[in-house]
């Protein structure tokens, strides 16, 4: 018989993680937050301090040097997590800016659609920052 667990959830369970990197993965959701709360506060977009801002940016460099002490555990998933979420909210960014970039030209139309994507990545972002952070504060793979 076959075991039915995706492959991911199978091999996060195989090896219980140090206690220090749940603590440093728990600092990078932190920085992502961080990212998150000074777009909602200060920057314009949530989308441009995250991808832009240095708790974020910090935060991938971070993810980059200790991903390989995650390998083999459910924090592996949470380093996963994180990474996706930059670098897709960045691809959104560019996509949205290319979309909206031409529109421009009809009646500022390129603004409107330039701010609504803005704010629905914003909102994924926000999202991802926090299920993420409250599966590691439970001690569960995402």
């Amino acid at each position: 018989m076959t075991d039915s667990t995706p492959m991911g959830a199978a091999g996060a369970a195989s090896r219980s993680p140090d206690p220090a990197l749940i603590s440093y993965t728990h600092w990078m959701y932190a920085l992502h937050a961080l990212s998150a709360a000074i777009g909602l506060v200060g920057s314009p977009f949530v989308i441009t301090a995250f991808v832009f801002g240095w708790p974020s940016i910090i935060a991938v460099v971070m993810n980059y040097v200790r991903r390989s002490d995650a390998r083999g555990t459910y924090l592996e998933s949470h380093f996963s997590w994180q990474l996706r979420t930059f670098w897709f909210a960045l691809l959104w960014f560019v996509l949205v800016g290319l979309f909206s970039a031409p529109l421009v030209l009809l009646l500022g139309l390129g603004f409107v659609t330039w701010i609504l994507g803005a704010i629905v990545v914003g909102i994924w972002i926000i999202y991802r920052v926090a299920r993420g952070w409250l599966r590691l504060k439970d001690g569960r793979p995402v």
